[in-house]
């Protein structure tokens, strides 16, 4: 496997190469508003991030925060650093629903404790997902839920030839 070269990183962004593993959880003074089936589902300045190498940072937001708009949806994986993971279908307006588009840790492994009564969403599936104003980009290749911000540098996992970093 050949490590990538890091993206240059321009004045106010932070490189994904910078970010440790196993990963680190921070909390963030951001509002995050989410948009799905032309309905704000969630809007909330209860923020945090997880930080790993090679990816854009994942957010995670308090259940609570999505009032009726998660549903149990179908199966499971598992993270090394995080645990056992369980998928959510997302539901917005006008009868639209995005199944398997947020996952949480409802029993987080040490270290990852303020994950269990959050979840994160998937950007791709939905109309808009908002971070601190800047409308966010989902991570590249589908299987990752990274938000991509401006002050983010990379390359990013999930491009094409990244499977093995």
């Amino acid at each position: 496997m050949v490590r990538p070269v890091p993206d240059p990183v321009r004045p106010g962004q932070e490189s994904v190469w910078d970010y440790p593993r196993p990963p680190r959880v921070e909390r963030v003074r951001a509002r995050a508003q989410i948009d799905f089936g032309g309905k704000r589902i969630v809007d909330t300045d209860d923020v945090v991030r997880v930080l790993e190498t090679s990816h854009p940072p994942v957010y995670y937001l308090p259940i609570a925060a999505f009032v009726d708009a998660l549903t149990r949806g179908e199966g499971a994986s598992f993270c090394e650093f995080k645990g056992a993971a369980r998928y959510f279908d997302v539901h917005g307006g006008g009868g639209a629903v995005a199944h398997r588009a947020a996952w949480n840790y409802p029993n987080p492994m040490p270290g990852y404790e303020v994950l269990a009564d959050r979840v994160a969403v998937y950007a791709g599936p939905m109309d808009a997902v908002i971070l601190g104003g800047e409308t966010v980009r989902p991570q590249p290749g589908g299987f990752y839920g990274g938000w991509v911000t401006d002050d983010l540098a990379g390359p990013f996992k999930g491009v094409p030839g990244s499977m093995g970093w």
